[in-house]
């Protein structure tokens, strides 16, 4: 995700998938706990198993934005098919 974020490198993602993918990143990007991604629509949930820490909102389908938080700051973000 640092990619499509810092660069616009857009090869891993879905395009119809740019434009929310994009109001996400913005948003953890300015959020400094998991709760601040809880907004209608996101669907914000924490995973659990191997990924306990890890919090996820809603993209399309089985798709999301996986991301956990070190102090006030998301690290780990990914976009992927966790179902």
């Amino acid at each position: 995700m640092e990619k499509y974020f810092c660069n616009d490198d857009q090869s891993r993602i879905n395009p119809e998938h740019t434009a929310r993918i994009t109001r996400i990143l913005d948003r953890l990007d300015a959020s400094v706990k998991p709760q601040d991604m809880n907004l209608p629509g996101y669907k914000q949930y924490k995973l659990s198993g191997k990924v306990k820490d890890t919090w996820s909102v809603w993209v399309s389908g089985n798709r999301g934005v996986t991301f956990k938080f070190d102090k006030n700051n998301a690290v780990d973000v990914d976009y992927r098919d966790y179902h």
